[in-house]
């Protein structure tokens, strides 16, 4: 083949390609949401194709980045034995775990298992765990916020929420376990949460579903009558410290950077009960919350209520004139709601309008002195693209806005477009890039916090569609890596993950430093050593079988590479037996676990640890235990066994 023709052929080649490109985003992009009539379009590849439809276009592989043009990262690659620069914190979605990412290299490092069994590390099952979560195995965490102070991230808790029960976490950065969960009375889809960033003081969660609750003309069938709360959790303790009620469905939730206001932004103001009803009005709510008024009504008594039997105290702000909640007109069906890492705006932004608002924080105070109007506060208004979801920045100035129907990340600048909204000559966007497909959350290099430093971004998108191996009906989803370094944002980086992470923040890895071996504090040793005074007992050395009753039994044990220091008891059969194995090797990474044969008895127990789990032996016989971990040549003769006697 000559010169000539092979370029023809590459000619041809690129041309093919980009036909295919093009053909791909039109068909994303002609999925939209029909603003006028209130009403959103089927997603691409959501419902069946017709009879007559054509295939689809064979994957084509991710272009090759473009310069970064004169950012600091040429890629994301971290070679073996070095160290990711951030820790990145997921969600888990649907599996009610957080996951850590090491970023950039997007390494998955661990999941901590929330409100989710996990069999892994015996969490759900073992005794402290199952006093946390009760009877319940299962949840949805959406949102993972670490705690602060002076306006960054401290280092040493992280708070999730669980929407499907109602419920909010914490996470010890030290050990990366969960150390508190608590319920939010009537928390009917707790969803959107964040702390506030002076200091680790409140943490917000928002009602996503109003619902009937236990008010004076509460009607469970009318849905005029349902009511909505935002909840304050004192982020030391976990206590819950008051409620605020409200109507409307609230979704996410921000805070400012001097402790004086929460935000959250509120779809189907119409307190409907159906779609069509929920996007019958112009106009929804950003809800700003006066977080002193409230306070200081709390302690007075003013305008506080009692919900059912619930000790928590709650002020009633459902009138619109309310003193404690400023209502701020947006378009309908808001979502996000982020906070400029200067402090000084919010913007939030609705799914039925292809705008966001910008709201200046400093006239928050004019708007609840009522010397102006609430919509005063909005000072822009820029064009984004359809769909604006979740805004993310990088401390330069810019703002990175997702766009689920455009699929595409939009980069504009915050100062232009305030000018823009006086002068129309001006053009706030600076790029926008696609991303695959339909993204939900996005989020950047300390995006959230006073250093806010420019670096990456994540683009978390819903669907994978045909980015990867087909693994069946349930697509991975997709995270892309993008870096904002330079002028130009540059795609680096796909990654399939399990569904559904929906929000996630990346942390500077020195403010983050937890612990390689256990240290024995924190209200699960607290549990132990309270069982071992009781039976004079010294967890880290002691192998001890007590009965405790005619039908239980605790079984003290410690362990050491390769064995049990306990290698055979007697238990009677019905007994409820406990477990408690203390790991007395101090060597990093020595990892040992308990399992039971057949008694769905799983648990990890690490280096100076101390875990434990009960069950039932219901039946005869003998029973293999086992160290599930590998720890030692001779791991697998690091076992006993348990001898079930027969009742006569």
């Amino acid at each position: 083949m000559s010169r000539k023709d092979e370029d023809t052929k590459a000619t041809e080649a690129t041309v093919a390609e980009e036909r295919i490109q093009t053909g791909r985003r039109g068909f994303l992009g002609a999925a939209g949401l029909v603003i006028g009539a209130g009403v959103v379009s089927t997603l691409p590849g959501c419902g069946p194709k017709p009879a007559d439809s054509t295939p689809t276009p064979p994957a084509t592989p991710t272009p090759t980045p473009e310069p970064a043009g004169g950012g600091a990262h040429a890629s994301n690659e971290v070679p073996p034995g070095q160290l990711d620069t951030y820790y990145g914190l997921w969600s888990g979605g649907q599996s009610g775990e957080i996951r850590i990412v090491g970023v950039p290299s997007m390494r998955e490092l661990k999941r901590i298992p929330v409100f989710n069994r996990d069999s892994a590390t015996g969490w759900g099952r073992d005794d402290f765990s199952k006093q946390l979560l009760g009877n319940r195995e299962s949840g949805d965490t959406h949102h993972v916020h670490p705690s602060y102070h002076g306006g960054t991230y401290d280092g040493r808790f992280i708070f999730v929420n669980d929407k499907a029960g109602g419920r909010v976490a914490r996470v010890r950065c030290d050990t990366m376990e969960c150390d508190h969960i608590v319920t939010v009375p009537f928390g009917h889809g707790t969803h959107g949460i964040f702390p506030q960033r002076h200091h680790t003081g409140l943490v917000f969660c928002n009602s996503e579903f109003q619902a009937p609750l236990p008010i004076p003309g509460t009607n469970p069938q009318d849905p005029h009558t349902y009511s909505a709360l935002h909840t304050a959790i004192d982020g030391e303790t976990m206590e819950l410290k008051w409620q605020v009620l409200v109507d409307g469905n609230m979704d996410l939730c921000a805070t400012d950077y001097e402790g004086k206001y929460s935000f959250a932004t509120c779809y189907n103001s119409e307190r409907g009960a159906h779609l069509a009803d929920m996007m019958a009005a112009e106009k929804d709510f950003l809800y700003v919350f006066n977080l002193a008024r409230i306070t200081a009504a709390v302690a007075a008594g003013t305008d506080v209520i009692r919900l059912g039997d619930s000790p928590v105290p709650v002020v009633d702000a459902r009138n619109a004139n309310s003193p404690y909640v400023l209502r701020i007109p947006v378009p309908k069906s808001p979502h996000g709601v982020n906070v400029s890492p200067d402090g000084k705006y919010a913007i939030a932004l609705g799914k039925l309008s292809p705008t966001a608002s910008i709201v200046e924080i400093a006239k928050l105070d004019a708007a609840f002195a009522g010397t102006i109007q609430p919509i005063a506060c909005i000072v822009a208004e820029p064009e984004l693209g359809l769909g604006p979801l979740h805004t993310a920045f990088d401390g330069r100035g810019n703002a990175y806005t997702s766009i689920f129907i455009d699929s595409v990340i939009c980069k504009w600048n915050i100062a232009k477009a305030i000018a823009a909204h006086t002068d129309d000559t001006i053009d706030p966007i600076v790029q926008k890039i696609d991303v695959h497909y339909q993204v939900g959350h996005t989020n950047a290099s300390m995006s959230e916090t006073k250093d806010a430093d420019g670096k990456w971004l994540i683009a978390l998108c819903k669907f994978s569609k045909d980015r990867f191996l087909n693994v069946g009906p349930l697509h991975p989803e997709n995270d892309q890596l993008i870096d904002i370094s330079g002028e130009r944002m540059v795609l680096m980086h796909d990654g399939p993950t399990y569904p559904e992470p929906h929000d996630c923040v990346m942390v500077e890895r020195s403010i983050i430093n937890p612990i390689k071996m256990m240290t024995r504090n924190g209200p699960r040793f607290d549990m132990y050593e309270a069982w071992a005074r009781e039976d004079g007992i010294t967890l880290l050395t002691d192998t001890r079988v007590i009965r405790k009753s005619d039908t239980s039994v605790r079984v003290y044990m410690t362990s050491r590479a390769p064995s049990f220091a306990l290698t055979e008891f007697n238990v009677k059969q019905g007994d409820s037996v406990q477990i408690i194995v203390t790991n007395q090797d101090s060597v990093e990474d020595l990892t040992h676990g308990f399992c039971m044969t057949h008694h769905d008895v799983n648990f990890v127990v690490n280096p100076q640890d101390t875990r434990s789990m009960t069950f039932v032996a219901d039946r005869p016989g003998m029973f293999w235990y086992y160290c599930p971990w590998f720890c030692h040549a001779l791991h697998l003769e690091m076992r006993g066994r348990m001898f079930v006697e027969a009742r006569a």
